[in-house]
C-alpha cells in the first residue's frame, strides 16, 4: 500500500492520500481522543503523542499536530494509516460521520441560505478538500453567514484569508444579502 503525503497551508496540518475511500459520504472531525468513539483508525492515529486532530474526507485523512515534529510524527502516522487498512477494520463504524448539521437561520431568509449551500457545495468544499479541510454551514443571521472550519481550515494562518478574500466577495456576488463571513 501506497499512501501519499501533500503539505496543507496549515503547517500543522499534513494530508495522507491512503489511495482508497476513507469515506462513502460526508466528513468526520476529530479535535481530541475523547471524540473518538466508533472510529478505530482516529483512536489509533490519536494513540501517537504529538497527534492533536484528525478529519476524514472522501479519500483522505489530515492529522494536526501539537508539539513534535513532522520528520518524526509523519512515519508514525503512515504506520497507523497502514496497519489499519491492513486489518479491513472499518474508519468509522456508523458511515453518518460528524457532518455539519442543519444550521440556524431565519425561514424567510429560505432562498439566501439555499444559495449559500450551493455555493458552499459547488465551489467551495470542493477546493477546501484539496487542501485536507472542509468548510460548512452553520447559519445566517443579519447578513452574516457562520461557517465552521474543519481539517486543515481550523487554525490555519490563512484561514481568515480564505474566508474574506475568497468565501465572503464570493457569496457576496452572488448573494447581495450577505455583508460579511464569520468562522464559528
Amino acid at each position: 500500500m501506497f499512501i501519499q503525503t501533500e503539505l496543507t497551508p496549515n503547517p500543522a496540518t499534513l494530508k495522507f492520500i491512503p489511495g482508497r475511500q476513507v469515506l462513502a459520504s460526508g466528513t468526520a472531525d476529530y479535535r481530541d481522543r475523547a471524540e473518538t468513539t466508533g472510529s478505530p483508525l482516529a483512536q489509533r492515529l490519536f494513540e501517537i503523542d504529538g497527534v492533536d486532530g484528525v478529519f476524514f474526507g472522501s479519500d483522505f485523512i489530515s492529522v494536526t499536530k501539537g508539539e513534535g515534529d513532522w520528520q518524526h510524527l509523519k512515519p508514525m502516522v503512515l504506520g497507523a494509516i497502514m496497519e489499519h487498512y491492513m486489518s479491513d477494520a472499518q474508519v468509522v463504524e456508523s458511515e453518518a460521520g460528524n457532518d455539519s448539521a442543519v444550521g440556524s437561520y431565519d425561514p424567510k431568509d429560505e432562498e439566501i441560505v439555499a444559495t449559500i449551500r450551493d455555493l458552499l457545495e459547488t465551489r467551495v468544499r470542493p477546493a477546501v478538500a484539496q487542501d485536507g479541510g472542509d468548510i460548512t454551514f452553520s447559519g445566517f443571521r443579519d447578513g452574516v453567514v457562520y461557517l465552521h472550519m474543519r481539517g486543515a481550515c481550523a487554525g490555519c494562518p490563512s484561514s481568515t484569508a480564505t474566508l474574506r478574500h475568497g468565501i465572503e466577495n464570493l457569496l457576496r456576488h452572488f448573494c447581495p444579502e450577505v455583508q460579511e463571513v464569520q468562522a464559528v
